[in-house]
């Protein structure tokens, strides 16, 4: 290295130190606007994008749970209401059925060098998403306890209901497990996860036809049911940001929760520090003897909308390449499973990684699933809540799907 190129670099970085809070990205000017859901990944993503905010950029967003009810009508206007939409496997696929979202291939030529293959989200010889992280549910469980009680972590569904009982008896804990249970997406993610852990699939071959193998969905639903008997009473009212007060008052031992969450369980400002240093994550548990992780693999990403202008949709792009830069991934490490380059697996992402290699299928990322998801949404708590049968609740859900998929044309 000569001389004079240390010293070009060290003013370079002197520059760069002292212009950091408003780092451009080289963007001359547009409007950078964020629709996402809301967890410590796109927090972090979106405060790397802010940092592109001039006086001639500005970055706005918008971190919500109820993104998914929002982004179709948000994209729809014209202009968009948002420029990003960060999706997952599932929320991508009414973008793409209302033709919303642009396709990225020039941009990426353009500005996404630092994009690994497995980051482009290709749909009909298309880029249209930007994938940076790989997620799924998850066992979250606690050495301590477990250890204590001569437990091991479980690793089939049988295994856990059997801890869950000997702590329980143990006068340990009179509800030791928490999950996602709350009507709506959330129960029907669980149901999904499990159902996927049994092998079977959701629809006939190449068709929007429902053929739910009718064993395998009550194997899943008496699953479900099992698991309530094992929480709070408040089970109904439980998603992820109820779920984590509930571990952090030391009120659960064992969990199925999403690995993107999982570095707040453990991290330094953790409000139960004894508690954060107890937990550990494993791959999710297999259901009967099918050998399969009973959980969805997931991956998330940004899009950019397609009613705005040329001009926003190229600040919007070099916005979240900041987002999901290096550095970003060098300050943040534990926050998720990471796909961009650098990534070195961590703690948090044990979870994830074991229901990876143990052959955990993906989210089916089908035009119709998502007529399926509310469905299962709207129809399964009666039955989680001894109100109805399983035969009834699965019967219910197949009527409020092929009317749906009737509507939307995908069954005659």
């Amino acid at each position: 290295m000569t001389t004079f190129f240390k010293t070009s670099v060290a003013a370079i970085a002197l520059m760069a130190s002292a212009s950091l809070a408003n780092a451009d990205c080289g963007i001359e000017k547009g409007s950078v606007r964020i629709l996402s859901n809301d967890f410590t990944a796109l927090r972090v993503i979106a405060d790397w994008a802010e940092k592109c905010a001039t006086g001639s950029v500005t970055v706005t967003r918008n971190q919500t749970q109820e993104h998914k009810n929002i982004q179709t009508p948000a994209l729809t206007t014209n202009p968009a209401s948002y420029t990003v939409a960060m999706v997952a496997s599932n929320s991508i696929v009414p973008l793409l059925n209302d033709d919303l979202i642009r396709p990225l291939d020039d941009l990426v030529a353009k500005y996404g060098q630092q994009l690994n293959d497995s980051q482009k989200i290709v749909v009909d010889g298309k880029i249209m998403a930007i994938a940076f992280m790989a997620n799924s549910q998850q066992l979250f469980y606690r050495d301590d306890i477990l250890a204590e009680h001569g437990l091991t972590p479980p690793t089939t569904y049988a295994e856990f209901f059997a801890a869950a009982e000997k702590l329980r008896a143990a006068g340990v804990m009179a509800t030791p497990v928490s999950s996602n249970f709350k009507p709506g997406w959330n129960v029907a993610a669980e149901f999904v996860n499990t159902y996927l852990g049994t092998g079977a699939d959701f629809f006939a071959p190449g068709t929007a036809a429902l053929a739910l193998d009718h064993d395998a969905a009550v194997e899943v639903l008496d699953n479900m049911k099992t698991m309530t008997e094992y929480m709070s009473a408040d089970w109904a009212t439980y998603d992820s940001n109820a779920q984590k007060p509930v571990w952090e008052a030391g009120e659960a031992a064992l969990s199925i929760a999403w690995g993107s969450i999982a570095g707040s369980y453990i991290a330094e400002d953790n409000p139960s520090p004894e508690i954060a240093k107890h937990t550990s994550f494993a791959a999710a548990p297999t259901i009967g003897d099918h050998g399969i992780p009973a959980v969805a693999l997931w991956w998330d990403g940004f899009t950019i909308a397609k009613n705005i202008s040329d001009e926003d949709a190229e600040a919007s792009f070099r916005a979240m390449m900041n987002g999901i830069s290096g550095d970003m991934l060098a300050e943040n490490q534990e926050a998720a499973v990471w796909l961009i380059d650098g990534y070195e697996p961590s703690k948090t992402s044990a979870g994830v990684l074991a229901n990876l290699q143990g052959g955990a299928r993906p989210y089916p990322m089908l035009p119709y699933m998502g007529l399926l998801h509310t469905a299962l949404g709207d129809n399964l708590a009666e039955f989680l809540q001894g109100k109805e049968s399983a035969d009834q609740a699965l019967a219910d859900t197949a009527a409020a799907y092929n009317t749906a998929a009737k509507e939307a044309g995908f069954l005659n």
